[in-house]
């Protein structure tokens, strides 16, 4: 399986990565991790990614492909691999299909978590109040990651959905044990 998982954040795309991952026995590949363990260990591509994070928008294209890359050649991507985080805009998209065309590869499921604004707002509020850690984690830094997922993200799910293999989990109020069972059934 080569899967990518589409949705706002605060939508659970990481929670059910996992979960995916671990059932499937694939790679999960999660940009947003990549990126803080880049920032934590102070690398320059951290240092950079830190900036743009830290104000909501989306690292450049440039910076997360190349981490892509590496990573998709690792060892543990042969049996398959789950991207959590990526791609954010339709130019990534592209970019990501004329990589995996490099690499002889092919994403096999899109799984899109649709999740009304209102909801997400109030999840990463509560992550945020809960101690998530992250420094993207505020009102104002969440409004903006919102609008810049409505403006850039968003068309990437069009985008796939001309290209097939496209799937929306309906995640809005269910519990993430009951987007699990619908995950499982719809990767059946």
């Amino acid at each position: 399986m080569r899967i990518v998982i589409l949705g706002a954040p605060g939508a659970g795309k990481g929670t059910q990565a996992k979960f995916i991952a671990e059932k499937f026995n694939i790679a999960h590949i999660s940009t947003g991790d990549m990126l803080r363990s880049a920032i934590a260990k102070g690398t320059e591509l951290g240092k950079e990614a830190k900036g743009y994070m830290d104000r909501g928008e989306l690292v450049p294209d440039t910076l997360v492909l190349g981490l892509i890359r590496e990573r998709l050649q690792e060892a543990d991507c042969k049996n398959g691999f789950l991207l959590d985080g990526f791609p954010r805009n339709v130019s990534q998209a592209k970019a990501l299909n004329a990589l995996l065309e490099e690499l002889k590869l092919s994403l096999t499921h899109i799984l899109d978590f649709d999740v009304p604004e209102s909801v997400l707002l109030e999840r990463i509020l509560n992550r945020a109040k809960e101690g998530s850690g992250r420094s993207d984690d505020n009102e104002e830094v969440v409004k903006n990651r919102l609008k810049v997922y409505n403006e850039q993200t968003l068309p990437v799910s069009n985008y796939y959905k001309e290209k097939g293999n496209f799937i929306t989990v309906p995640a809005g109020t269910k519990s993430v044990e009951e987007v699990r069972e619908i995950v499982l059934d719809l990767l059946k």
